[in-house]
Order: C-alpha cells, then sequence, then structure tokens
C-alpha cells in the first residue's frame, strides 16, 4: 500500500504553505503529495518548486489553465499522474493533524471510501497562524483552543468537536456512525475504485456535489463501503468567506440520478469518445 495526498488548490499560498508545513510532521511517513492546481500561475508553481526542494516528501504538481472552477478535471489530472494504489483528497486550506495520514493508513480495507470531517477555525484563529506555529509543539493544542473559542459569541470556531481524537472503538461507533457521507477535504480510496467510475465527473463546472456527493453516488451504485474516520483523520478549515455553489450543478446531478445506475461518467478520466 502506496500513498499520494492529492491536494485540490488555487491561489491560496499562504495556506497551502501552512498544510505543507504540517505534512512534515506525519507520524505516516509513506506518502508523497500531488498538488492540483486550477489555474493559480506563475506565482503557485514557483512557491511549490522552492517548498519541495527541502520538505522531506515528494511533490509533484499539476496544473491547468484558469478559466473558471474546474476542481473535478484538475483531480483527473492528479489522479493520472498518480503512481501509487491509494489515495487521500485534502483541500489546500485545510491543515492536517500529525496522525492524519496514518488514520487513512490504518483503516484502509478493500472497497471502501474512508470519509472524515473538519474542524471550521474561527477568522481570527485562522488569522493567527503561521508555519512557526504549525512546527512548534503549540500546534497539537489546537483542538482544545477551538473548542474553547466555540463558545464565543462572535467569530466561533464551529464544529470544533471533530478536532477530539478518539481512540475507542465503541465511542466512535456511537458518534461517527451516523454520518460516513464523503466531503470533499478529506476521504480516501483505493486508485482503482476511483478508476472504475471513470474518476471525477468535469461536467460538473463550479463549486458544490461535483467532487464529493456525485462520487458517493457513483461509487456507492459499484457497491463500494463507507467507513467514518471521524475523530481520527482530523484536519483544520482555514476560515474564509461561503463560497456560492452551482445550482447548475445540483441539477445536472439530480438528471443523473434519475437516469439510474450510471456509475462511469462519459466526461471523466477516460473522455466520451474513447468509452466503447
Amino acid at each position: 500500500m502506496k500513498i499520494s495526498l492529492i491536494i485540490s488548490v488555487y491561489k491560496k499560498i499562504r495556506e497551502l504553505e501552512l498544510l505543507l508545513t504540517a505534512l512534515k510532521a506525519q507520524s505516516e511517513k509513506n506518502f508523497d503529495v500531488i498538488i492540483a492546481d486550477d489555474g493559480s500561475g506563475a506565482e503557485m508553481e514557483s512557491f511549490v518548486k522552492g517548498f519541495s526542494d527541502n520538505c522531506g516528501y515528494g511533490i509533484s504538481f499539476v496544473t491547468q489553465e484558469d478559466w473558471g472552477f474546474r476542481k473535478n478535471r484538475i483531480l483527473n489530472e492528479a489522479v493520472t499522474l498518480s503512481k501509487n494504489n491509494y489515495l487521500i483528497f485534502l483541500d489546500g486550506d485545510c491543515i492536517p493533524h500529525k496522525n492524519f495520514i496514518r488514520a487513512h493508513f490504518n483503516n484502509a480495507a478493500e472497497n471502501t471510501v474512508l470519509t472524515g470531517r473538519r474542524v471550521h477555525l474561527s477568522r481570527k484563529i485562522s488569522d493567527n497562524l503561521n508555519p512557526e506555529y504549525i512546527s512548534s509543539k503549540e500546534f497539537s493544542k489546537l483542538s482544545r483552543k477551538a473548542f474553547l473559542n466555540s463558545f464565543k459569541k462572535e467569530d466561533p470556531s464551529t464544529t470544533a468537536e471533530e478536532g477530539f481524537i478518539i481512540k475507542s472503538g465503541f465511542i466512535r461507533k456511537l458518534i461517527s456512525g451516523r454520518n460516513s457521507h464523503i466531503v470533499g477535504c478529506n476521504f480516501s480510496l483505493w486508485k482503482k475504485m476511483l478508476l472504475k467510475i471513470n474518476g471525477f465527473d468535469e461536467n460538473y463546472v463550479g463549486a458544490g456535489i461535483g467532487e464529493d456527493t456525485d462520487i458517493e453516488y457513483r461509487l456507492g451504485l459499484t457497491g463500494a463501503k463507507f467507513k467514518s474516520v471521524r475523530n481520527l483523520a482530523v484536519v483544520y478549515h482555514i476560515y474564509h468567506s461561503r463560497t456560492k455553489e452551482s445550482d447548475t450543478n445540483y441539477n445536472y446531478f439530480h438528471n443523473n440520478v434519475k437516469l439510474g445506475n450510471q456509475y462511469f461518467c462519459v466526461n471523466g478520466i477516460v473522455k466520451k469518445e474513447k468509452v466503447k
């Protein structure tokens, strides 16, 4: 089992630096990183190249022209680039706990998708983060800091309960069993499972549904299982204003559901004209 961590990014270099800094301290070292860039430009590519020189793990970079939100297309490029058989997906504005990759590694199972969640940090906590903090022992206290901050009336952290590591299988079953849906910023699966459904559907243009709900639906049609790694694979989401999701994507998804049993998308890794 060899792991590729695929990180989707768009123009948030500061946030990506925090994420990549956190990866230096991962307890599981058996991974490489593929940056899937949705057209950020030369500054992003230059930053990644400079960071990769001394980070201690392998980084590849794949990008495309900035023609609007085309996350699914660049994710497919990253999947194709990966030489490893297990893939973890993480957004570029999420900082992983030191045991994030190990949690996915230890819980991987045949024909199973692992689904995690995230802590939404407040604006103030997010603004005060820097690489030195991420590299220090203080970073290990971020879950507690977010939890205490969640009680504030103004600018609170939310979903702070997702930041606590719970090792008890019994307690996790009670908590995590409630929700095993895919969230695009924190999930993993075998590469062959993604290839079976032809990867991400590139007809989804704009935010929402295409990189998680659609993938979950089509994987489910193949008989895939879903297992929660909530309170094990912890990530911290850096604050930003809410992204407006595309109504067109919702309509497209529900039209696909009406067709029934169509798990292989026609505009994915393999293009329609190549499908026999």
